[in-house]
């Protein structure tokens, strides 16, 4: 019976040796290493196969004989295998970018032999070692010496008795990270928002299923009720209400409408002229309580390292729930104490405690006072310092209680992060790190009891970010990220025992393309065929917004208003909407009409924002001055973080030659946006006029940095360096390197890239290149007829006689 089960491995191409190990002459051997599985890991027994690895120390070893031992007293298996490299894995072409790569893995990984059983042989080697070890050994063998062993090295594995029970639900995403036209970075831009997929995943399958994708927003945070009858997922976008969430029974054809979409910025006591995302919102185990951060301050960092491209976590915010029968909103006593900063709540499976992070709030912006101050990576010391504890705290139908450290999660000079509660209600399972929160490289798992006692660090802890965990609805696996593997962020299974014991970390294979990162897995308590497609229609009138603002930005006004009439006819209350329908019309001529869609935006709420920025840079264009500067100021007022509006407002009174509020004006906007170019642009400019000439200089050395095809303000950097009177500023080298990046954007065709160059050639004594590039300049400035030729001609007559230009 077991040769039947065994001959489809032939097929497969691997050679059947024997049942048993087989015998021969046998001499010293050279050590094998098994790299996966590692020893003592345990498989579920509903898994695919697993794809082993291996490194043997013998180069003469061209197969391996393959023997598998089982502790049930019967012959084992053994098969002769081939190695070789891993299996290609599927590629998304589309997820490529000049800012990420294709990962091979190591010099080491890639020098990996590696065999994946076929489906036969694997069922026989589950079924054979429920809850018993499997040792498989790999014996390295010569091409010209079958029968004798070079090498040897094994793996003890064994498959638990205990199902997973429940498909993955997890969120598929391109690493993509980019600097947009005003320098500032994003994870991933917003016209690529609709690459990221949501999948289910049947752990018995080889493959997952898109249940969700072409999303106009960048909907993240997702859970299910106990019983999986209820999905709560932020849907919110770019373009939308950031603090949009969704509330919705779980069906095989979902279809997400308007009166199943909350918005947490309806929060009545939210801060005035601050909008809220409900930052990491949880459903509650019955599906009738949602709880989430509300009022909540960020520190974001975005990089182009796509292997870590950001730094993210809160610095204050408090708790707030939202009732599906009555559709209240509230505070939760008790955790909204705003000296603290609350985040990450956890329900238990009762539903009658919260557990969730805390840590003193702070402005994380207080001692950032220029680029410099600001962290270039995920772990740098520039990082604003926070550490969290884990408080547990009675949810009382919504009034809350004492909030109370968990011994063993708190007080530990680290951040304690991401709680989650086994279904049994027994054990504590969270993430720790020197500091933050969110895709931490040092973070790892531990476990302590729900009531508090003695942490363990968990077995399953891979080198390198171990996250984004959650528990079966049995309890006994758990699903979570790492990238130890591969940048792209791919995700494991541990087996924890009754007593809290886990066992090493298993790769769940083929969860997205190699290219894409897979995040926030959770099981849902369901069939794996429980959702076949999700479709948000709620989201319609935020996918109209965002064509209409691309449009917009493209100077497409008449495209852009009929989109936007589109998003308002689905959405009569989109605010947002209208304000682009306003500045679209008012940029076709038709002005009146214009500011009157401002002016029912403000009917509306006269609070808004953006209705008063752009009704004031409609005054502006109209020459309005004074009008425009009131609308400026009250949009900072009811949007102290609208960076668009203190860049306005900073004109404004730079316009008024005010230049000590434009100053604060662009700082603010600055600290609230530092990658923003233009902002950042802008304080330079304020600098200059105010003779703060070394500090501007550093400024426009960053905006440089942050707009890589940005020739104007190398050319203009370039100038001032080249040619300030003051030798404390002035510098010859780093003039021409800014000059000749500049001249090579520009391909050598500007008159004014290549006076520049000129200039700096003569500050560092390159006069024979200085004359030549000067009298291009010239003939070009001729061509160009532009206003100042003379003076290039004037400049030229210097170098020639080996003297630099100095402006005055």
């Amino acid at each position: 019976m077991m040769l039947n089960r065994l001959l489809p491995a032939l097929a497969a191409g691997v050679a059947l040796a024997g049942l048993v190990a087989c015998g021969g002459p046998q001499g010293p051997t050279s050590e094998l290493v098994v790299d996966y599985p590692l020893e003592g890991s345990m498989f579920p027994p509903g898994i695919v196969a697993p794809t082993f690895e291996w490194h043997d120390g013998n180069e003469e070893a061209a197969s391996w004989l393959v023997t598998v031992e089982f502790d049930d007293g019967e012959p084992g298996l053994s098969l002769t295998v081939q190695g070789g490299p891993a299996p290609e894995p599927e590629i998304d072409a589309t997820a490529l970018r000049e800012t990420n790569e294709i990962y091979r893995g190591t010099e080491y990984e890639q020098s990996a032999e590696h065999w994946t059983p076929t489906a036969e042989v694997w069922e026989e080697i589950k079924r054979r070692s429920v809850d018993r070890p499997a040792t498989i050994t790999f014996s390295g063998r010569a091409a010209s010496a079958q029968d004798r062993t070079l090498s040897s090295g094994a793996v003890t594995i064994s498959t638990s008795s205990d199902p997973v029970g429940a498909p993955l639900f997890y969120r598929d995403v391109p690493l993509m990270p980019s600097a947009g036209k005003t320098g500032v970075i994003q994870p991933l831009a917003k016209d690529a928002l609709y690459m990221i997929k949501w999948r289910l995943r049947d752990l018995s399958k080889p493959e997952s299923r898109v249940v969700l994708h072409n999303m106009p927003s960048c909907a993240n945070c997702h859970s299910f009720s106990n019983d999986g009858t209820t999905m709560g997922m932020d849907v919110d976008g770019p373009q939308g209400d950031k603090g949009a969430y969704m509330i919705a029974p779980v069906e095989r054809e979902m279809t997400v409408t308007d009166d199943e979409v909350i918005s947490w910025n309806s929060f009545p006591e939210k801060d005035e002229g601050h909008k809220t995302i409900g930052f990491l919102s949880r459903i509650s185990p019955d599906g009738k309580f949602a709880v989430t951060t509300l009022n909540e301050g960020l520190f974001v960092k975005n990089f182009l390292d796509y292997r870590f491209l950001q730094v993210f976590f809160p610095t204050y915010g408090i708790l707030g729930w939202y009732s599906v029968d009555t559709e209240e909103m509230k505070a939760l006593p008790g955790a909204d104490d705003t000296e603290y900063v609350h985040c990450s709540p956890v329900w238990t499976p009762d539903g009658e405690t919260l557990v969730f992070s805390r840590a003193k709030s702070f402005d994380p912006t207080e001692n950032i006072k220029s680029e410099d101050d600001l962290p270039t990576y995920a772990g740098d010391p520039k990082e604003p310092r926070i550490q969290y504890d884990l408080c547990r705290m009675p949810f009382n139908g919504g009034k809350g209680g004492k909030p109370e450290p968990i011994a063993g999660a708190s007080n530990n000079g680290m951040s304690n992060t991401f709680p989650k509660v086994s279904p049994d209600g027994k054990w504590l399972v969270w993430t720790k790190c020197e500091n933050g929160l969110l895709m931490r490289p040092d973070g790892k798992l531990w476990i302590v009891p729900l009531a508090g006692g003695e942490p363990r660090e968990m077995t399953c802890n891979t080198p390198l970010m171990n996250s984004w965990h959650s528990f079966s609805p049995n309890g006994r696996w758990m699903v979570f990220s790492s990238k130890s593997k591969s940048p792209y962020t791919q995700l494991f299974l541990t087996h924890i025992d009754e007593n809290g014991n886990d066992t090493p970390a298993i790769l769940i294979p083929n969860s997205t393309p190699a290219n894409r990162a897979s995040n926030l897995p959770e099981f849902l308590n369901a069939s794996p065929d429980a959702i076949e497609h999700i479709d948000v229609h709620a989201v319609d009138h935020h996918r109209l917004f965002g064509q209409a603002k691309e449009s917009l930005r493209r100077e497409q006004f008449e495209e852009a208003a009929a989109l936007a009439r589109q998003a308002i006819e689905k959405e009569p209350g989109f605010a947002r909407a209208r304000v682009i329908l306003g500045w679209s019309l008012f940029r076709l001529g038709k002005s009146q009409e214009g500011m009157q869609q401002f002016r029912v935006v403000l009917e509306q709420d006269p609070e808004s924002s953006e209705a008063h920025h752009h009704l004031g840079l409609a005054m502006a264009e109209l020459g309005r001055k004074e009008q425009a500067m009131r609308c400026f100021q009250q949009a900072v007022r009811y949007g102290p973080t609208n960076v668009e509006a203190l860049k306005s407002l900073g004109l404004a009174y730079l316009n008024e030659n005010d230049s000590e509020k434009a100053l604060k004006a662009y700082e603010r906007a600055h600290a609230l946006a530092p990658e923003d170019a233009g902002a950042l642009e802008s304080l330079a400019v304020v600098l200059l006029n105010r003779g703060e000439v070394a500090l501007a200089l550093t400024h426009l050395e960053a905006v440089c940095r942050l707009q890589p095809e940005d020739a104007d303000t190398r050319t203009f950097l370039s100038w001032c360096l080249a040619t300030s009177p003051d030798g404390k500023i002035r510098d010859g080298e780093r003039a021409l390197a800014w000059a000749k990046e500049a001249n090579a954007l520009t391909k050598g065709g500007k008159a004014t890239t290549l006076n520049g160059l000129a200039a700096a050639y003569a500050e560092t004594g390159h006069w024979d290149e200085a004359v030549a590039t000067a009298r291009e300049a010239h003939r070009l400035a001729v061509e160009e007829r532009l206003p100042d030729a003379p003076a290039y001609a004037t400049r030229l007559r210097l170098y020639e006689q080996k003297k630099p230009y100095r402006h005055r």
